[in-house]
C-alpha cells in the first residue's frame, strides 16, 4: 500500500500540513490542493488512488467536486466536514463518497480510515471480473454495465454494487445496516435512507422485466433479491 498518491483538499493549511505529515510517515505520497474548482481541473493531472475531500471549499464545494469527479472516476473519496448531521453523511453517500470523517478528528483515525478503504478498493478490483445472469438481466463489474433485456442501462456505480451484492446473494435477506456496511463498506448508524433510495431507482430500471426475479422488500429488516426456486 506504500507510494499510493492521496490528493487532500482542504483550504485549511493547518489540517492539511497535520495530514500530510502523517500519511506521509506511512509512506504515502501526498498532494495538497486548497480549492475545489483546482480539484477538478488538478484530477487528472495527480491521478490519485484516494481523495480526501472538505465539504466548504472556495471555488466548489465537496459535493460539487465529488459529483463531478464521479462523473468520469470511481477514485475512492472520504468526505471532510465540521457538519455532522446525519442528512449530510447520506449526501455524501448518495454522490459517490465512500466514507465520512467529521471534524475534529484524529489524524490517526483518518489514516486508518483511508487504508481501509484502499484495502476495499483493492478487494473489489480482484472481483472485478464476476458477473450475475438472470433472466433478462446481467451485472457486470468488470465494466461496471448492467443489461436489461439485452440493452445497456445507464447505472450509477453503487446502484450496481448494491444490485450486484444482492443478486449474488439470491433470497438472503439483508439488513439496510449490512447492505451500508457491504457496499458502501464501512458502519453507517443512523438514518439508512440511502439504501432506500438506491433501491428505488433500482426499481424504476427493473420494474415488470422479468416474473422470475424482483428486488423485494421485506418489511421490518430489509432487502432481498428474490428468485423463483
Amino acid at each position: 500500500m506504500a507510494g499510493e498518491r492521496i490528493m487532500i483538499v482542504d483550504d485549511d493549511a493547518h489540517i492539511c500540513e497535520l495530514i500530510r505529515l502523517y500519511l506521509n510517515k506511512e509512506n504515502f505520497v501526498t498532494a495538497i490542493v486548497s480549492n475545489g474548482a483546482e480539484a477538478v481541473d488538478r484530477f487528472k493531472e495527480i491521478n490519485p488512488n484516494l481523495i480526501l475531500l472538505d465539504i466548504m471549499l472556495p471555488g466548489k464545494d465537496g459535493w460539487q467536486v465529488c459529483k463531478e469527479i464521479r462523473k468520469t472516476s470511481e477514485v475512492p473519496i472520504i468526505m471532510i466536514s465540521a457538519k455532522g448531521e446525519v442528512f449530510d453523511k447520506v449526501l455524501g453517500l448518495e454522490l459517490g463518497a465512500d466514507d465520512y470523517v467529521v471534524k475534529p478528528f484524529d489524524p490517526k483515525e483518518v489514516v486508518a480510515r483511508i487504508k481501509a478503504v484502499l484495502r476495499r478498493t483493492e478487494v473489489s478490483s480482484l472481483n472485478a471480473s464476476k458477473e450475475v445472469v438472470y433472466d433478462k438481466l446481467v451485472v457486470n463489474l468488470s465494466n461496471y454495465e448492467m443489461r436489461v433485456d439485452g440493452k445497456l442501462v445507464d447505472t450509477p456505480p453503487k446502484e450496481l454494487e448494491l444490485l450486484y451484492h444482492l443478486a449474488s446473494n439470491p433470497n438472503r435477506v439483508f439488513s439496510r445496516d449490512e447492505l451500508l456496511s457491504a457496499v458502501w463498506g464501512f458502519e453507517f448508524t443512523g438514518d439508512s435512507r440511502t439504501v432506500d433510495v438506491h433501491v428505488k431507482r433500482l426499481r424504476e430500471k427493473l420494474e415488470n422485466v422479468s416474473d422470475k426475479w424482483k428486488l423485494q422488500t421485506v418489511w421490518s429488516v430489509g432487502y432481498k433479491f428474490a428468485t423463483k426456486e
